[in-house]
């Protein structure tokens, strides 16, 4: 079954165009994100403004395709100086964001 946050304001697709930027250091073994991607986790960050749109923007994430360095999409906020209230991890439970 699949479960549907309705009071969401942001899209997966939102959050997925927003932070292109980050692909290249998620998908590297660069040393710190651009100013470009801190600027987009930022803006991605700041429109998560309810529970449903942290999970929907945490599901989104989660569902990146692979070949991303595991460490360095887990560092992105820590590096940009973002707070997000859950790792950026493929093993994360959304649904417990709260």
């Amino acid at each position: 079954m699949l479960l549907v946050a309705t009071d969401a304001t942001i899209s997966c697709g939102q959050v997925s165009s927003t932070l292109n930027p980050c692909i290249s250091y998620a998908s590297s073994n660069g040393a710190n994100p651009t100013t470009a991607c801190c600027s987009c986790v930022s803006s991605v960050a700041s429109a998560a403004r309810s529970t449903a749109d942290e999970q929907v923007a945490c599901k989104c994430i989660k569902s990146a395709p692979g070949g991303l360095n595991a460490g360095n999409a887990a560092d992105i906020p820590f590096k940009c100086g973002v707070n997000i209230p859950y790792a950026i991890s493929s093993s994360v439970d959304c649904s417990k964001i709260c």
